[in-house]
């Protein structure tokens, strides 16, 4: 990776590593307190959540993974990690396990959403609420042009050759362009700066199951199944309403689940929401972050962090 000390100074975390299926799995572990668990998508890493952690951790333990193939973990080869949704989940359950996170607050933003409800749904005990922005953890056929271009047989190259994949989204993936600073795009792209290293982002785009027949189709219908099972507690959906990618519409699938879900629509910001409007979400979280669970009396004790 490049050695530019701008977007490194916007990363002031210390790196953490464990290993998963033989590979290493880099993540962040930064303050004490509750848990809130942070889940990236593509092309993004845990760059994206930047400005949360620095927010948070003062009052949560704020962990932050990079998939592998992503951001600071090991990048394999094609033979050797299958970069299916099935695995993916698998590594982030493995995370947990390992460090014995329990009463879980998920943040999930893109493929986030698929890979932390999935989690969710193998393990439910671990998890006592969740945050969805702009993702989706169900079947749909909804697909723009672009995501699907990049799934034809020239979008090997375009995506792993050109790097139009990454380049692209730091250009139409918010509405403040003003915020893609040389420093926060070089932070974005960084960890994508090969065609080997560009491999989980190929892949990624690749792994949109949209008809049965794809071999993620089947782990994303039981996440699908699983997630009515979490209507008994706290959700907030957290939408960039002017998303190409995940558009409103995909909220108003999140809310046919979740009816009872807090929601928080912002009209001026894009798929990478968090970008377009940090400095806004940073509040709703910390207020979310504070209610009670519906189960909870008020023996839980008026903590202000208390989940």
């Amino acid at each position: 990776m490049p050695n530019n000390d701008d977007w490194r100074s916007l990363y002031p975390f210390e790196s953490h590593y464990i290993e998963v299926g033989g590979h290493r799995y880099h993540y962040l572990d930064e303050g004490r307190g509750p848990t809130v668990l942070m889940v990236h998508g593509n092309p993004t890493w845990s760059f994206y959540w930047r400005e949360l952690v620095r927010a948070l951790r003062p009052s949560y333990r704020v962990v932050v993974p990079d998939h592998i193939g992503c951001g600071l973990s090991e990048k394999p080869r094609e033979a050797e990690y299958s970069y299916r949704l099935h695995d993916r989940i698998g590594d982030l359950v493995q995370l947990i396990e390992q460090l014995e996170l329990d009463r879980v607050a998920l943040v999930a933003h893109d493929w986030g959403g698929a890979v932390g409800m999935g989690a969710a749904v193998a393990r439910p005990e671990r998890f006592s609420r969740f945050v969805l922005m702009n993702t989706a953890a169900y079947r749909s056929t909804r697909c723009p042009l672009r995501i699907r271009i990049a799934q034809s047989p020239v979008g090997r190259v375009a995506v792993q050759g050109l790097n139009l994949f990454c380049r692209g989204a730091a250009r139409m993936a918010l509405c403040k362009h003003e915020r893609m600073t040389p420093a926060v795009r070089a932070g974005l792209l960084a960890p994508y700066d090969s065609w080997h290293n560009r491999v989980a982002v190929y892949r990624f785009v690749r792994d949109v199951p949209l008809r049965p027949e794809h071999p993620s189709y089947p782990t994303l219908a039981d996440v699908e199944a699983g997630l009515a099972q979490f209507r008994d507690r706290p959700v907030c959906l957290i939408w960039g309403m002017r998303d190409w990618c995940f558009t409103p519409e995909f909220l108003e699938r999140f809310l046919e689940i979740y009816p009872e879900a807090e929601v928080h629509r912002f009209d001026d910001a894009g798929h990478y929401v968090v970008e377009d409007a940090h400095e806004r979400i940073v509040p709703v979280l910390e207020e979310f972050l504070r209610k009670r669970r519906p189960d909870e009396g008020a023996s839980a004790g008026s903590s202000g962090s208390k989940l």
